[in-house]
């Protein structure tokens, strides 16, 4: 009886290593504004069951941007913040806070946009001293650009935090704000029905086209534990990035996901998102970024070349 028992035992300790040597790994994601193209990798990935071949699954957490996101990830509410604002990270380090970025989420200007309604007298932000523009949340890149396209317009615009697109245009339909941010797919119907007019674009200060303006980042307690997970959870990113870039399927997905008719999400894609602006081993304009960041006092002075050494341990090559 004892060897029959002894080999019970056995037997059910290897079932209950090989089960789980098969479970799936949970990483808590904070995903800022649901729902465009860019920030929608984990659940579109997790749909198409990317990450579950990777070993993972993904807890996901929604939040308007900028502050809300950092302060969930350093509190340690969360393992990873996606699309986080580089002026948001930068501060964020400078003051001593436990997180560090590990890949770039976008690189480039082609997807924020800012809108007045159509009835507006407003053509330009030339035209618009006295009233209010709209972004995210503080140290969101929207808050960046907002400021950097004031200044570039060099006339007295009220920057205000409104938080989401859907938000926002609540906002500036009843009057509100005067000047409406929004990322696509959020307002491609109402741009199309002649309800609002885009009047600045993100790329409209040259230091944003080639700047890695959102990145990936970890909380760093998180990233010395389980830096295995972290990579596991980079790779499948960019599993996920590859396919949905490879035909049709994703844009169904994304269609479904968000309510949007597929012609809708084929636009954002291809208009506002291009593939290479999604690289995750990219970065680049980050001398331009300090100097922003300095400029909307994110900073109080440019980082120093250990540093940035420092801020940059974990980043992807």
């Amino acid at each position: 009886m004892g060897f029959r028992l002894q080999s019970i035992v056995v037997l059910l300790a290897t079932l209950l290593t090989a089960t789980a040597s098969f479970a799936e790994d949970t990483i808590k994601v904070l995903v800022p504004q649901k729902g465009n193209w860019e920030t929608s990798v984990p659940d579109l990935g997790q749909r198409k069951g990317i990450f579950a071949k990777h070993g993972l699954k993904i807890d996901t957490l929604y939040t308007s941007g900028g502050g809300e996101t950092m302060q969930a990830l350093i509190s340690g509410s969360a393992d990873i913040a996606i699309s986080t604002g580089t002026a948001a990270i930068l501060s964020a380090f400078a003051k001593g806070a436990p997180i560090r970025p590990i890949a770039a989420s976008m690189t480039g200007a082609d997807d924020l946009f800012w809108y007045v309604p159509a009835q507006s007298p407003i053509r330009s932000l030339k035209d618009a001293a006295g009233k209010t523009m709209a972004f995210s949340a503080l140290g969101s890149s929207s808050n960046l650009a907002t400021i950097a396209l004031i200044r570039q317009a060099g006339v007295d615009i009220g920057a205000v935090a409104t938080g989401t697109p859907t938000a926002t245009f609540v906002q500036v339909m009843s009057g509100q704000v005067d000047i409406g941010w929004a990322a696509p797919p959020f307002a491609i119907d109402a741009l199309q029905q002649g309800k609002i007019r885009i009047v600045a674009v993100f790329s409209d200060v040259p230091a944003f086209r080639y700047m890695t303006v959102r990145m990936h980042v970890a909380n760093l307690d998180f990233l010395a534990s389980r830096h295995e997970l972290v990579e596991r959870y980079l790779q499948a990113n960019a599993e996920t990035l590859d396919w949905m870039y490879q035909g049709d399927e994703a844009i169904g997905e994304f269609a479904k996901m968000t309510g949007i008719p597929e012609e809708q999400a084929r636009i954002t894609r291809n208009k506002f998102y291009p593939r290479n602006n999604l690289t995750l081993s990219r970065l680049s304009g980050l001398d331009d970024a300090m100097k922003d960041a300095v400029a909307a006092r994110f900073l109080p002075e440019p980082l120093r070349k250990e540093q940035l050494d420092e801020l940059f341990k974990y980043y992807l090559r």
